[in-house]
């Protein structure tokens, strides 16, 4: 590669075509030679080198020297051979590599592949859709609501007055700086899905037949059988004559689809605020029939789940927010309809059908835990 620099015997348009012209030649010989790194490399610091490449000489041998009204001309042609040298750089460099991608070997198809598992639903959402996927059989609907509610519709609506003490059962996790608001529009991290019925019953009215799976939050410690986020199911039913009895033919049916057609249930008298009379259900253990065992401490039961007949205080509740739009609603008058609710913890029944005996596992990440539900 030549190191001479053109001399210009004036600055002229001829002459610095001819000058250039020269130049430009010389870069489409070397660029013939660029076959491997090295010799671009060396192509690029002859041109480009910041001390003693070519370009740099050029400038400093035409560009300080010129006068005024010919550095406009001159720059110009520089950013071309400038550009032509970068554009002849980057043709050799993909020409090498298409080059080297030749030489390779072929592939050996006996290595194995690479293998892309199949992504699965989380454990708890695949009980999630079997719960809901049962009562969808029998013409519920799927209902959800927001995770943040107001106390109105979380405990107030719900037969929870200000100060009662049926909420110390439910440590709630309340948001800052809501002291300046009314009572009942003060926001918290909801601690059922019980809300979504109040939402639903002010929004439509009955026949109402619904399923309100989700996220739910208490300020409860972490241990085996507790979290502070957890998911519930619930379910309510309004419509005329509806009796205690639908209730328990409804969760019957509900039990023997999920757990085999030879559990059984029973109910015990509960208290719920919301619900009257109200039961915490029974389910003969899945584990050994209900002869008795660890599992279900040898009583041959498990309890599963809470229900009841939907309070009439909280029809009074619905009612007094539907008559703001219509003063003369009694869509939900108590003489006039009835209605059962009830719910039931997802992360209790998971941990029942896959034999998990820490809530915690659900929530680790790990996927050991997890690849075993593939």
């Amino acid at each position: 590669m030549s190191d001479t620099i053109p001399q210009l015997s004036s600055y002229d348009e001829p002459s610095l075509e001819a000058a250039f012209a020269t130049l430009s030649a010389e870069v489409r010989q070397q660029a013939a030679a660029l076959a491997n790194a090295e010799a671009q490399e060396n192509f690029r610091l002859h041109w480009l080198g910041r001390k003693q490449g070519r370009l740099k000489l050029i400038s400093d041998a035409w560009l300080k020297a010129a006068p005024a009204e010919a550095r406009k001309p001159l720059g110009i042609r520089f950013n071309q051979l400038k550009q032509q040298i970068e554009e002849t750089l980057e043709s050799g460099a993909v020409a090498a590599k298409a080059g080297a991608e030749t030489n390779v070997q072929g592939i050996d198809i006996s290595l194995p592949g690479t293998a892309r598992q199949p992504g699965i639903a989380h454990p708890l959402l695949s009980t999630m859709h079997e719960v809901v996927r049962v009562f969808h059989q029998l013409g519920y609907s799927t209902n959800l609501g927001p995770q943040v509610e107001s106390d109105f519709y979380n405990f107030e609506a719900l037969n929870f007055p200000p100060n009662h003490p049926a909420r110390d059962t439910q440590d709630t996790l309340q948001i800052a700086n809501q002291q300046a608001r009314p009572s009942r529009d003060r926001l918290l991290m909801r601690t059922h899905t019980s809300p979504v019925q109040i939402r639903t019953m002010i929004a439509q009215g009955p026949p109402v037949r619904i399923v309100i799976p989700g996220k739910v939050h208490r300020n409860d410690a972490a241990d085996a059988t507790h979290s502070p986020i957890f998911h519930q199911i619930e379910g309510l039913c309004v419509d005329t004559n509806i009796t205690f009895s639908d209730l328990k033919g409804t969760l019957d049916h509900a039990m023997k689809a999920l757990f085999g057609s030879a559990v059984k249930t029973r109910f015990f008298p509960s208290f719920f605020p919301f619900t009257e009379p109200s039961a915490d259900v029974q389910i003969s253990c899945i584990f050994c029939g209900g002869t008795g065992c660890r599992k279900c401490k040898h009583s041959g039961w498990i309890e599963l789940l809470g229900c009841g007949m939907v309070d009439p205080a909280v029809f009074a509740a619905v009612t007094a927010e539907r008559r703001k739009k219509n003063p003369d609603d009694d869509a939900y008058d108590p003489a006039k309809i009835s209605g059962f609710a009830f719910g039931m913890g997802v992360e209790r029944i998971a941990m029942m059908l896959h034999g998990v005996s820490d809530i915690g596992q659900f929530y680790s990440g790990d996927m050991r835990f997890l690849e075993q539900f593939a």
